[in-house]
């Protein structure tokens, strides 16, 4: 497996290489093909620029020739537009041959020329309208500007067989440009094909060996599902067995406290008749007389007589304090079992008017603490109504027990949306807990911080069953002296069936 899928890795790799190559390559050629075409097309413009200028200049020589035989007005008008084009052809021929040093040269000895053959002309032509055509005449017969006219024509001539080189060398360029482009496509077409061929191959196989991986994992899936349920039942039955053990022995330990807080109170009416007896005997002793003490009289001790009852007293207390903390430690558990076999009941709740009725139970609390109770906007959801009321209720009255002293409280409960999920927050500015505590006030018996509240350490702990029955999660943030928030995300939608039956 491992093989194979380095094999796929380089494979696509090679893919990636020879397609990159490609398109590089091809993406040259092609601009490599574009500026040849560009250099063909501009010797073109050359030559064709060339035979442009040799035309107007011709056309100014035989209008000036038209105008001295009939001395017409269309010929002088014919002579003077050749005259004027003929200057921009020039222009646009010298700046199109200004990468060229060899044509440059050419052309910078035609320009005069050109330009002294246009001023004969116009010279002749003045003479002529001026009636001086003898002048004229005698002026073309001497011949002086066809010597300058051939000689513009050969410089012409140099230059078309330079473009000529051009054009031969530059249509080569292009060829071999395309030719190399097109070959350059061709062998990485096959290549294309051949690594798509391969790839095919691979995925076939792939394929084979996904479709046997998958009929595997479904055997596996059905033997897992089938342990799955046997192991959840085991463990549902584990859990009532529990449950059961638990709630029996709250009930028996019940029986016995309540012996032991009987006989205490017995003790606690003896100590009184004891000591009374003993100052008695102690009168008695230094009077001769015993003296009769009322029932419900002090006995007058002195001495270790008098700490003897005190200790006594006081070990009575001790007692009667610890039963009374086992007694609300025995009915916290008995709540608790109670709580995990009651089934949760999904309704449509508003939690705004859930909360708000809980804040007004809580309301004289409040006042007397000087905290106030801000409820924000809040989600309704599907869930159970009880659950989350006690959910609710023991965090705003944590909330409340733990405000810093001296400092007015604020307590806000807020909520929102999220991905299916309904996130509740319930945030104060109290005395804090420290980080290290976060998971400890979520574990039974368990409590943080200076212990001056009543509590018995399950309150955030059955809060937290609660929210995990409910299908969310719990948490804090929180710092000393900085206040809490608690965060309960719980499913806006929530079907009990399965917890219900898992309970």
């Amino acid at each position: 497996m491992r093989r194979r899928a380095i094999g796929q890795i380089l494979l696509l790799a090679a893919g990636l290489v020879v397609l990159t190559v490609i398109s590089a390559g091809s993406v040259h050629l092609v601009n490599l093909a574009r500026q040849d075409a560009r250099a063909v097309v501009h010797t073109v413009e050359v030559e064709n620029q060339i035979s442009l200028a040799q035309l107007q200049l011709r056309r100014a020589e035989s209008a000036q020739r038209g105008y001295l035989s009939t001395l017409l007005p269309d010929f002088q008008t014919d002579f003077e537009a050749a005259a004027s084009l003929l200057t921009p052809a020039l222009v646009r021929l010298s700046r199109l041959t200004s990468d060229n040093p060899a044509q440059k040269r050419v052309l910078d000895e035609m320009l005069p020329l050109a330009k002294q053959r246009i001023e004969e002309f116009r010279k002749t032509i003045d003479l002529a309208r001026t009636q001086h055509i003898d002048d004229a005449a005698q002026m073309v017969r001497e011949g002086i500007g066809r010597d300058a006219m051939k000689h513009i024509d050969d410089l012409a001539s140099q230059m078309r067989t330079e473009e000529d080189r051009l054009f031969v060398q530059r249509t080569t360029s292009a060829d071999r440009s395309q030719t190399l482009a097109a070959s350059l496509t061709g062998i990485g077409s096959g290549f294309v094909v051949v690594l798509a061929g391969i790839s095919i191959f691979l995925v076939r196989r792939s394929a084979r060996a996904r479709d046997a991986a998958e009929a595997l994992l479904r055997d596996n899936n059905l033997n897992l599902e089938a342990t799955i349920d046997e192991r959840t039942a085991d463990l549902r039955e584990a859990n009532n067995e529990i449950q059961r053990f638990a709630y029996i022995v709250s009930h028996d330990l019940r029986s016995p406290l309540v012996n032991i807080m009987g006989f205490t109170s017995e003790l606690e009416e003896l100590h009184a008749d004891i000591f009374r007896r003993i100052a008695a005997l102690d009168h008695a002793v230094g009077t001769a007389q015993v003296p009769v003490l009322a029932a419900d009289a002090e006995p007058d001790l002195e001495g270790e007589d008098k700490q003897l009852s005190q200790d006594f007293s006081e070990a009575l207390g001790f007692i009667k304090s610890s039963i009374a903390k086992m007694d609300r430690l025995i009915t916290a558990i008995l709540n608790l079992t109670r709580e995990g076999r009651r089934e949760f009941e999904p309704v449509r709740i508003d939690t705004r008017e859930l909360i708000e009725a809980i804040v007004t139970t809580v309301a004289h609390q409040a006042a007397e603490a000087d905290a106030q109770i801000r409820i924000e906007p809040l989600p309704e959801i599907v869930s159970d109504r009880l659950a989350l009321e006690q959910i609710f209720s023991n965090l705003i009255d944590n909330a409340l027990k733990y405000l810093k002293p001296g400092l007015p409280g604020d307590i806000t409960i807020r909520g929102r949306t999220k991905l299916g999920f309904a996130i509740f927050e319930v945030a104060d500015n109290g005395r804090g807990i420290a980080p290290k505590d976060h998971q400890r006030i979520f574990e039974l018996f368990r409590r943080a911080g200076t212990q001056d509240r009543p509590g018995q350490g399950i309150g955030l702990a059955h809060v937290r069953a609660l929210v995990r029955r409910l299908g969310g999660t719990m948490s804090v943030q929180s710092e000393l002296n900085s206040g809490s928030t608690f965060t309960i995300t719980l499913p806006i939608k929530w079907a009990a069936s399965n917890r219900n039956r898992d309970a």
